[in-house]
């Protein structure tokens, strides 16, 4: 599209895009400070941790704070790579059963007439106003009944179900025309056969966008950890490496804190950084009917 001679988001550099570089830039390299200053914080040596006035970017960097994370895990009873591995678990279990049971739920509220969807979408929408606190109780009571303390499953249950990922794939899916839908079904397509080869395909931005959002809400939570587990061999990376820092919140322990802060941030930009140009597709479509 051109418009005076000019085109509309050419695909290649043009001039006309230098004000708009100009202008986005300083909110580019405010929205970068903090991701740099963790990268920075977690190589200081000592003397640098505690500097006054404090510096941003690590002067003499060092794999000291690493080296004594390592080391202090290997005096707990666990040692740092069952962490790892239960994190991986439970984080590659929960996102796969969370993405199809959001994608499949969106698709039969948006496009299967059945009794009782409307009160279904009600009833996620109340969800969205309730934070993890308010049905801690509830969903202990659950946990222990069917038997999951100390289980995998009571790290994968509890967060199954994201009622913001719900509302934003169901958004998507409905924006499918229903004329593809009823064409597959008149060439003998069942509802499964539609769901995978037609509204999958179609709404992959806005999988990704939900992948960002539950991996950010797996990988980060310590509930799990801290109310249905009580093996240690059974927790999470996340809750070690938090539980850590707040039992060594000593001059020597800052350390520690900045390793760990980086490598629990790591994942989630290098999540981010694979899907960008599907969650910039969501962002994008939105709004378009």
């Amino acid at each position: 599209m051109a418009y005076k001679g000019k085109r509309i988001n050419p695909k290649k550099f043009d001039k006309s895009q230098i004000k708009i570089i100009i202008l986005l830039m300083p909110l580019v390299i405010f929205m970068a400070l903090p991701i740099i200053f963790i990268a920075n914080h977690a190589f200081k040596p000592m003397d640098e941790l505690f500097a006054f006035p404090p510096t941003f970017f690590v002067r003499k960097p060092t794999l000291e704070n690493f080296v004594k994370l390592a080391k202090f895990s290997r005096t707990s009873g666990v040692p740092l790579s069952r962490y790892i591995f239960n994190s991986a678990i439970v984080t590659f279990l929960t996102l796969g059963l969370s993405l199809i049971f959001t994608t499949m739920a969106a698709f039969a509220l948006s496009k299967i007439k059945f009794k009782g969807r409307n009160l279904m979408m009600q009833i996620n929408q109340i969800a969205l106003m309730f934070v993890a606190t308010a049905v801690l109780i509830p969903r202990y009571l659950v946990i222990c009944k069917l038997g999951f303390i100390d289980s995998i499953w009571a790290h994968v249950l509890p967060l199954i179900a994201y009622p913001v990922a719900l509302f934003l794939v169901k958004q998507f899916v409905e924006q499918v025309p229903d004329s593809l839908i009823e064409a597959a079904y008149m060439d003998g397509a069942t509802d499964f056969q539609v769901y995978r080869k037609l509204i999958i395909p179609m709404i992959k931005p806005a999988i990704a966008t939900a992948a960002i959002l539950v991996f950010q809400q797996v990988w980060s939570n310590m509930e799990t950890s801290n109310y249905y587990i009580n093996d240690d061999a059974m927790k999470t990376l996340t809750f070690y490496l938090n539980s850590l820092v707040n039992a060594n919140n000593t001059v020597s322990g800052q350390g520690m804190a900045a390793a760990s802060s980086l490598i629990l941030f790591v994942p989630n930009l290098v999540l981010f950084i694979i899907l960008q140009n599907s969650v910039m597709n969501t962002m994008a479509n939105s709004g378009i009917k």
